[in-house]
């Protein structure tokens, strides 16, 4: 809690443009919208996470115990094997993953982090 806290003041450093008080960085601590925001935006990240370990882990176990699919080739003739759409598809899918989430940090999280400096404007 402390370091998102401490992502929070330095957001509303880098905008405001001021100094965090104690005062007001009691004020967000006290706000639920901010619990909200490090709630969400926790169990967020940590899905992404839990499906990118999934992938990239499937993808080391599968050449650790069935090395044979990833040797199969794609075509009778060519020398390209099924490992290497696999590996460019998991790179994609790390991108989007990071797409999916920067699109959701800049929506709904950035929504309320607004509404929790509109809500203790008064202080600064």
């Amino acid at each position: 809690m402390l370091l998102q806290l401490k992502y929070f003041k330095i957001s509303v450093n880098l905008i405001l443009g001021e100094k965090m008080d104690n005062k007001l960085v009691e004020r967000i601590k006290a706000n639920p919208k901010y619990h909200e925001l490090v709630s969400k935006r926790s169990s967020f990240a940590i899905k992404l996470a839990i499906f990118m370990l999934v992938v990239y882990y499937g993808f080391v176990l599968t050449i650790a115990f069935n090395k044979e699919f990833f040797a199969t080739k794609l075509s009778a003739e060519g020398v390209m094997t099924v490992a290497w759409p696999i590996a460019v598809t998991i790179i994609i899918i790390a991108f989007v993953t990071t797409l999916i989430y920067v699109v959701r940090a800049n929506g709904e999280f950035e929504d309320l982090e607004m509404s929790i400096k509109n809500d203790v404007k008064d202080i600064i």
